[in-house]
């Protein structure tokens, strides 16, 4: 037993909530975080990215974490207002939001103690997020403001051939292909995810080779197939690579929202109106969307997540893994 001191200097602890929202992890980090100063999330961030990254690495990869963990590190948010910031991070970097770790967020903050049922708002560094907890276990978010970008944009995959997509933001930066489209896809299953995960990484790669890019030459680092849905009850089911090339157990709460606001861009759904999502394995968001001032896209996931642990993760000088594998 080291205790609290190891031998090149103190153990460093982190107190973190584990939650699931509709079967995708989210891990909140509440305290031991690196101290980032004050000023504009976004600021905060660039701080985190350059000056801290190994504390990424160390409560997302293995040996302590896993490629489908996204994390969330609580902050003090610069709007008195909001009941907290958050910045959240994956397996390879960092992310403008996350649709699942806010519903994950506002329900730990709940378990916390920290609100009530209720509306509350949650400061992210592309933009606070309207929260309304209907329980202690279900959520409804208004995100950020969302758009299709490109329409019908065709790009050269290899084995696969030429593939037709929308590049779509809901936070982060989608590209969204019918998965029927796809020659020699059987379905949205979690039986066929080698080849959807598969099949995703090329369009990626086909989308960097070609060029697509999302506004001011930002890359799409999202890939969305979508397609019927199983239960006779819901609108459609998606497959969602995200950027470390793990796939989304959620239906994706920034994918639901570019997928919303590319049915509207097609007349497809109105404001107001419910669309059912669900993920590769079955679990569902309800989305839809208002008109803001402006005319735009506003849309709103609706999902539960459940608190799964409240753990201390322990970082030893000595442990030549403190930092995580890879």
């Amino acid at each position: 037993m080291v205790g609290l001191l190891g031998w090149e200097g103190p153990v460093s602890k982190l107190r973190v909530i584990d939650s699931h929202t509709a079967g995708e992890p989210t891990r909140v980090v509440v305290s031991g975080g690196p101290d980032l100063g004050d000023g504009p999330l976004a600021r905060r961030l660039g701080r985190l990215k350059a000056h801290h990254d190994d504390f990424r690495r160390s409560v997302i990869l293995e040996p302590r974490g896993s490629d489908a963990l996204v994390g969330a590190l609580l902050c003090a948010p610069t709007d008195p207002g909001c009941a907290a910031a958050v910045i959240f991070f994956n397996n390879v970097g960092y992310l403008n939001m996350c649709g699942h770790g806010a519903i994950g967020v506002a329900v730990t903050l709940a378990y916390l103690g920290r609100v009530e049922a209720g509306e509350l708002r949650l400061e992210t560094p592309v933009g606070d997020v309207a929260v309304t907890l209907r329980t202690p276990n279900e959520a409804t978010i208004e995100n950020v403001p969302s758009y299709r970008f490109r329409s019908s944009v065709a790009v050269d995959v290899e084995g696969v051939g030429t593939v037709r997509g929308d590049v779509a933001w809901g936070g982060n930066w989608f590209f969204l292909v019918d998965a029927t489209s796809i020659a020699g896809l059987s379905s949205i299953s979690l039986e066929a995810e080698p080849d959807l995960t598969e099949t995703s990484k090329r369009i990626k790669a086909a989308l960097a080779r070609e060029g697509v890019t999302g506004r001011d030459g930002a890359e799409v680092d999202h890939i969305e197939l979508f397609g019927p849905p199983v239960a006779p009850d819901a609108d459609g089911r998606n497959f969602v690579l995200c950027p470390g090339a793990a796939y989304d157990r959620s239906p994706c709460g920034t994918g639901s929202s570019a997928k919303v606001a590319c049915l509207a861009a097609d007349g497809k759904l109105r404001p107001g109106e419910d669309w059912v999502q669900e993920s590769v394995i079955g679990s569902r968001f309800v989305a839809g969307y208002r008109r803001g001032p402006n005319g735009e896209i506003i849309p709103r996931i609706t999902g539960e997540a459940f608190v799964c642990g409240d753990n201390t993760l322990i970082r030893n000088p000595q442990d030549p893994f403190r930092n995580g594998i890879g």
